[in-house]
Parts: structure tokens; sequence; C-alpha cells
């Protein structure tokens, strides 16, 4: 009997290693992946890393040809001389920098209640038309702005927004990928938590905010992400003309625009705005990747 017990309880280990070799494949197909996501992972971080050594080379090592990756005489030259020539400019540092956050706070508190408001009435909400909506949304993924770039300034023009803080904010507050990521997420939330609360006398505002958002953290932090990356990367461009109104990214630019002699004022000042959206991103990645495994279309 202890014999058969035995026979029995290693047949089942058998079982259960043949299982699990046919759920995580072979070894040789492990460490493939694993060589592939690392050469992947390099390829990816390596801008970053570039701009890093690049703002701590002195002048000579810039220009060397083919160019090193490392550094011989590692200096912090590169950044006093960007706050010197920052200082040296019409308006102070702080003013872009405070249109920067502005703007970028801005934008992101914005873009993150009219995306979940529409994708919660998009997702929950039976209307006329929609489908037509949704439809149109996934449609307007395979656009940039470029490509409607005449149209819109010719409505901002009609606004009379042109040089101001709004002809930045507006276009920003609604994105076709935020509110595919809402109403994606919003989706997978049962219908029996809102039913229930409509029994309980609440309104579809209060059902939004207090049941479904709450429950669409993973979505909400990526939505923030990509809405901050968007907005702290913003140049006024033909748009903003006033030297007060102009954002950090537009100062880098001009900066860089005036010749050689300023590549590592501007590989310092690249290194400085790769800052705050690095920051935000290591805060909430553990979400982006859970809503990127959630947010599988549905229609």
């Amino acid at each position: 009997m202890a014999r058969k017990k035995k026979k029995q309880v290693s047949i089942d280990k058998l079982k259960v290693k043949d299982k699990k070799k046919r759920v995580n494949g072979s070894l040789g197909g492990d460490i493939a992946i694993f060589i592939f996501l690392a050469l992947l992972g390099i390829f990816m971080i390596f801008p970053i890393y570039y701009s890093v050594i690049q703002s701590i080379k002195p002048i000579e090592e810039l220009f060397i040809f083919p160019p090193r990756l490392y550094v011989l005489n590692p200096t912090t030259k590169s950044f006093s001389d960007m706050f010197t020539v920052a200082a040296s400019l019409w308006v102070p540092l702080s003013r872009y920098i405070f249109n920067s956050v502005f703007i970028t706070v801005v934008i992101c508190i914005c873009n993150l209640f009219v995306c979940c408001c529409a994708g919660f009435a998009l997702a929950k909400c039976r209307f006329p038309g929609d489908r037509f909506f949704n439809k149109l949304i996934v449609t307007a993924l395979l656009f940039t702005s470029s490509a409607t770039w005449i149209m819109q300034f010719m409505v901002y023009s009609k606004l009379h927004i042109i040089d101001t803080y709004w002809v930045l904010i507006l276009p920003s507050i609604a994105t076709p990928l935020g509110l595919f990521l809402m109403r994606q997420s919003m989706s997978t939330i049962h219908d029996s938590m809102i039913e229930a609360a409509k029994v309980d006398g609440a309104g579809l505002f209060r059902i939004c905010w207090q049941i479904v958002v709450p429950n669409s953290k993973p979505a909400i932090m990526t939505l923030i992400i990509f809405a901050f990356q968007g907005a702290w990367n913003l140049q006024g461009g033909s748009l903003i003309y006033s030297e007060e109104l102009k954002t950090l990214p537009t100062i880098v630019q001009q900066i860089a625009a005036v010749g050689l002699a300023r590549q590592g004022v501007t590989f310092a000042s690249a290194v400085l705005l790769l800052i705050p959206p690095l920051v935000v991103f290591l805060i909430a990645q553990s979400n982006v990747m859970e809503t990127m495994a959630n947010s599988g279309i549905k229609d």
C-alpha cells in the first residue's frame, strides 16, 4: 500500500514537471528571451546614457570622432555654463520654469478630469451614436497633430488665443489615447456595481468619481504619465511670440540653435528636462504595465 502511494506521488510530480515544462518552455527559449529583452532595454536606455555622458564631457571631448561612450575628464562646466547663459536671457530662467510647470499641472488636471468623465460615458452609458464615437476615438489614434496643423491654427486664430497660455493648454486637455485608455479600463468594471449605486440613489457623476474612478487607478496613473510627458515637452513654436510666455523646452531649443560652441549646454539642458518625466515614470511604472495588460480592444 505504501509503495503504491509512493508511485502515485512520483507520477503526480512527473505530471507537474511536464506541465511546468509545457507552460514555461525550454531553457534555451528562456535564455533567448532574456537576451532579446536585455538588448532591447539597452537600446532604449542608450539615449539617456548618451545625454548624461555628453553633458559631463569637457569641450575638447565633445567633438572627437568617432564619439566615445565614456568620459576621460568628467566636468560640470556644461551645467554651470547653462545657468550662466540662462542668467543672460531677456527673461529670468525662473519664469520659463514657472511656465512649464504651470502648463504641465493645468494640462494634467484638465486631461484627467475630461478623460475620466468621457471614458465613463463611453464605457458605461448608452446614448445615440455611442458606437460611432468609440470608433472615432480609435480612428483618431492614427493621426498626429501635424496632420491637422493648418485647421488647428485657423481655429486658434478665430478664438484669439494665439500667444497665450490657452493655445498650449486647450489642445492637450483631451487626447485620443487618454480617452481610449480610460474607456477600456472602465469597461472592465462590472455593471452590477453601477446598478447597485443607482439603486442607492447615486447620480452618474457620483458613480463616476466615487466608484468607477477609484477602481481605475492603474489607467489613471498611465494617463498622468502620458499627459505629463506631452505637456512638459510642449514648445510654443509659431504660437507663442512673447518671451515671458515661452516654455523651458523652447529656450533649450533656442540655446542649441546658437551653434557648436554650446553643445555641452544643450546636453546639460536635455538632462535637466529628462529628470521630471523620468521621476514620474519611475513612481508609476508598475501601473503602466498593468494597464497595458488589461487594455485590449473591446467593441
